[in-house]
């Protein structure tokens, strides 16, 4: 200890501080003693065998303080106190025992639900199949602060023609050899969970595919082959020649935005995740009867659709009566989506073991991806599942609305540039009705016909009225 008298220097400064600091830390320990101290004597005061022999104790003082006479009918009295005060400490006792008892039950339950939670999603997520796909740290990637915490799922329905049969007229793996995605689209979920906005890729939109390397769908990896660049090209090509990898480069160089999930489908067990759940309603406003696939669906209004209706519903792009082609299968496709995460997020399946389980093996068998399992589709369902149906947008990339020379999507710049400069940074959409600029506006021609009836509405914004 220091002299509180002697010369004050910085030595002498620096122990006091070290003595004071000490003497506090001293106090504060002899002031938690003296309250743990209370705290027992409070719990042994009210403990059961406390509060018997507390009863005994008084019962004997009475009982000597009282004259003869008296003692008896005293005696008799309390007597019965005592024996209430014995039953009241018993059943408290057992209540304690009891309480404990639950409290461990219920923490063993909670430790085994939390283990079998656990090791399910570890058994499930053992079986997707993993591939390479993302780059987060790409140069293409936009206001890369404002996107921290967004989730960017692009997801890609891959048709090849694996295990497909001839009867189900969409060629075979040998008429119809590689890979091809014939849908694309992202789904943007903001950090504040508030939206979900889907916009989906026709498969015929011109891009400036950049320099990729081949990949083997067999193999479900790339080789070490470069396919180079090729400044006019259609997107679904990026898929064919270069895989989930070139893919996720077109799209984060087309909307800036991180894809931090990528989700690939094989249409052709696609419809085992639909029968899993035994079907999934759509809302049919007119027959389709597809010049290829045949009468996919007749019936309208809301329809249950089994598996195999479902591929050639998300399939079907020559159906008789609709000029907008893949535009319309996009609609169908987006509809079916919503349709099948409510279904899937519904009581009747989440709630049903034999079901959900089901489901989730058909589609861990069905797709593949990079950074995917059981919690990143369960946070995109439920994020999808939680919001009002006006919260949840669908709609299509912004296109001029006619096919070039070349057969090619174009897509308007500028209404392209707003409408993803408002996804990466949170602000409200822009007006999909919105006049395209006239510098952007296509050709004139009498022999095109328009993909969406007019430029106004290239862009099909949709509140999805399947998802709840």
């Amino acid at each position: 200890m220091t002299d509180e008298m002697e010369a004050i220097d910085e030595a002498t400064q620096y122990r006091r501080k070290i003595d004071h600091t000490l003497a506090r830390f001293s106090a504060a320990h002899d002031e938690m003693e003296a309250e743990e101290a209370k705290r027992r004597e409070r719990r042994e005061r009210l403990s059961p065998a406390s509060i018997i022999e507390s009863t005994r104790t008084a019962l004997q003082r009475v009982v000597t303080a009282t004259p003869q006479g008296e003692s008896e009918a005293v005696s008799e009295e309390q007597a019965a106190q005592t024996r209430l005060q014995e039953k009241k400490a018993r059943k408290i006792e057992r209540s304690v025992r009891f309480g404990r008892i639950a409290a461990a039950v219920v923490a063993g339950l909670v430790f085994l639900g939390i283990g079998g939670a656990w090791g399910a999603q570890t058994y499930f997520d053992a079986k997707f199949t993993q591939v390479s796909a993302l780059d987060e740290n790409s140069s293409d990637i936009q206001d890369a602060d404002a996107q921290a915490n967004d989730e960017n799922f692009l997801m890609v329905g891959s048709d090849t023609r694996d295990g497909a049969s001839a009867e189900e007229g969409v060629g075979t793996a040998d008429s119809n050899p590689g890979a091809r995605s014939d849908t694309v689209m992202v789904a943007h979920i903001p950090a504040d969970r508030k939206r979900v906005v889907v916009t989906s890729f026709p498969r015929d939109l011109e891009i400036d595919r950049p320099e990729c390397q081949r990949w083997d769908p067999a193999q479900s990896k790339t080789t070490d082959e470069k396919v180079p660049e090729q400044k006019i090209a259609k997107l679904n090509t990026a898929y064919a020649v270069g895989g989930p990898p070139c893919t996720t480069k077109v799209i984060q160089q087309l909307t800036g935005l991180r894809i931090n999930h990528f989700v690939g489908i094989d249409f052709n067990g696609f419809k085992e995740m639909v029968d899993a759940v035994h079907g999934v309603t759509v809302h049919n406003e007119t027959p389709i009867d597809d010049t290829t696939l045949g009468k996919v669906l007749m019936e309208t209004g809301d329809v249950t659709i089994s598996g195999d209706q479902a591929l050639n519903f998300v399939r079907a792009r020559h159906v008789k009566g609709d000029p907008t082609s893949d535009y319309g299968r996009i609609k169908r496709q987006q509809e079916f989506i919503g349709a099948l995460l409510k279904k899937v997020m519904s009581s009747d399946v989440v709630l049903d073991p034999g079901k959900l389980s089901d489901f989730i093996t058909a589609f861990a068998k069905a797709t593949f991806g990079d950074n995917l399992g059981v919690k990143q589709m369960m946070t995109l369902a439920q994020s999808m599942k939680g919001l009002d149906a006006s919260k949840i947008t669908f709609l299509t990339v912004p296109t001029v609305g006619l096919p070039n020379s070349r057969g090619n999507e174009v897509l308007v710049r500028s209404k392209t540039k707003a409408l993803f400069d408002a996804l990466r940074n949170n602000t409200p959409l822009p007006d999909p009705n919105a006049p395209v600029p006239a510098s952007e506006q296509a050709p004139p021609t009498s022999t095109s016909k328009s993909k969406t009836g007019s430029s106004k509405s290239t862009t099909t914004s949709k509140k999805s009225s399947t998802t709840g």
